[in-house]
C-alpha cells in the first residue's frame, strides 16, 4: 500500500532571521538554497553545514593533477578539495578519499555521487589517515596525496559536536563521536600538572596554569565541566584577574586555545599526523606529490621538520622552502583562511 510521504514543515523561529544551527534550513541545504548560499558567502560568513575549501588554487597548481592518474585525499571533510581534484581527472584515473568522521564523510559522499562522482572514480574509506599503507597496500602508490588538517566548519558550526565554546552543547570534541573518551570524560582523567601541560604544548596557552587550577577547583567540589559553556565559565573565572577592558578579548582567545588543546589530545591529532608524515613517502609513487594544510603551530613544525629530515636523507626530491599562505582575498572572503599555512613535497 503506498503511503503518501508526511509533508515535514519547515523550521520556525522567531525574529527575521534565524539564529541557532538547527533553524538555518536553508543554509544546512545548499544545493536547494544556492541564493542563500551566496549571499552567505559574500559577507565572509561560511553558510551553516558547510565548509569552504582552502588554498584550492594553490593545492592545484602545485598538484599538477593528469587524466588517468591515481591519488588521495586524506582527510575527505566537505570534499570540497575531492570535487575540484576529480575535476582535474575528467573521468580517467581515480580517488581514495579518508574520513574518521562517520556522519560527515556519508553526508559528503552522498553529495559529490549527486554530482556524477560514484565508486567507478571515487572510494570513500571510514578511516583515520594514519592507516595510508592499509590504503596503498589495496590501492598500490599514489600520484597524489593531500592532507587538509584540522576541524571542517560543519563540525565547529554544530553544537551537538561540541567544538566551540560559542554554542552551548556536550563537551565532546571527538572526531568520531562512537570511539574514544569525549574531552569531558578528558578533564576527569588528568591532573593539574598534566592538563597544565596539554594546554602549553597543543596551543601554547599563556594562562595554562591558571586555568588548569579552577577546572581542578571545580571537579573536586563535584561541579561538572561537562557542556562547552561550563568550560567557557571555568575559563572566565580563571582569567578574572585581567584589568576588565582587556579581559572580554582574553577570554575568547584562551577559549579558543584550550578547546583546540583539548581537540588534539581527544583525537591525539599530533601522534596521528607523526605516524602519517613518516608514511607518507612509502605510498607515493616515484615523483608523487603530496601537499599538507596546517592550521596551527604545532601542526606545521611537525611537517616542516619531517620535510627536511627526509628531503635531507633523499627520499624527497624537493620541498617547499617557503610556507604557502592563501591570499588576501581568501582571507576576507573566508576569515577561517587566516592561520592556514601550505607545504609540499616531492618524492625522488
Amino acid at each position: 500500500m503506498n503511503q503518501e510521504k508526511e509533508h515535514k514543515r519547515r523550521v520556525r523561529y522567531s525574529g527575521t532571521h534565524p539564529k541557532k544551527y538547527s533553524e538555518k534550513y536553508k543554509e544546512l541545504q545548499p544545493e536547494k538554497y544556492g541564493d542563500t548560499i551566496s549571499k552567505v558567502i559574500q559577507k565572509g560568513s561560511t553558510p551553516a553545514g558547510m565548509h569552504i575549501s582552502i588554498c584550492v588554487k594553490e593545492i592545484l597548481d602545485f598538484l599538477q593533477i593528469q587524466p588517468g592518474q591515481k591519488g588521495l585525499d586524506a582527510t575527505l571533510g566537505y570534499g570540497g578539495h575531492t570535487l575540484e581534484m576529480l575535476k582535474c581527472l575528467k573521468s580517467q584515473g581515480h580517488i581514495y578519499a579518508l574520513d574518521v568522521d562517520p556522519i560527515e564523510s556519508e553526508k559528503t559522499k552522498a553529495r559529490l555521487a549527486r554530482l556524477g562522482y560514484g565508486e567507478d572514480i571515487l572510494t570513500v574509506q571510514l578511516q583515520n589517515f594514519a592507516n595510508i599503507d592499509k590504503v596503498a597496500e589495496q590501492a598500490g602508490p599514489f600520484d597524489f596525496v593531500l592532507a587538509d588538517l584540522g576541524v571542517s566548519s560543519m563540525q565547529i558550526d554544530n553544537p551537538e559536536r561540541g567544538f566551540s565554546y560559542k554554542h552551548e552543547g556536550p563537551l565532546d570534541l571527538r572526531m568520531n563521536p562512537q570511539k574514544g573518551a569525549s574531552a569531558a570524560e578528558r578533564l576527569k582523567e588528568v591532573s593539574q600538572e598534566e592538563l597544565q601541560g596539554m594546554l602549553i604544548e597543543n596551543s601554547d596557552e599563556p594562562y595554562a596554569e591558571e586555568i588548569s587550577k579552577v577546572v581542578m577547583m571545580r571537579l573536586k567540589r563535584g561541579q561538572k565541566i561537562e557542556t562547552t559553556t561550563q568550560l567557557k565559565n571555568v575559563i572566565e573565572e580563571a582569567l578574572s584577574f585581567i584589568p576588565a577592558s582587556e579581559r572580554k578579548e582574553a577570554v575568547k582567545k584562551s577559549c579558543q586555545r584550550t578547546f583546540q588543546a583539548l581537540r588534539i589530545d581527544v583525537n591525539s591529532e599530533f601522534e596521528v599526523l607523526y605516524e602519517f608524515l613518516e608514511k607518507l613517502p612509502h605510498v607515493l609513487a616515484p615523483g608523487g606529490r603530496a601537499a599538507i594544510l596546517t592550521f596551527h603551530s604545532g601542526e606545521d613544525r611537525l611537517v616542516k621538520k619531517s620535510f627536511k629530515q627526509l628531503k635531507k636523507q633523499g627520499v624527497y626530491r624537493e620541498i617547499s622552502e617557503e610556507v604557502i599562505r592563501p591570499s588576501a582575498e581568501e582571507c576576507a572572503r573566508n576569515s577561517r583562511a587566516r592561520s592556514t599555512k601550505m607545504r609540499w613535497a616531492v618524492k625522488a
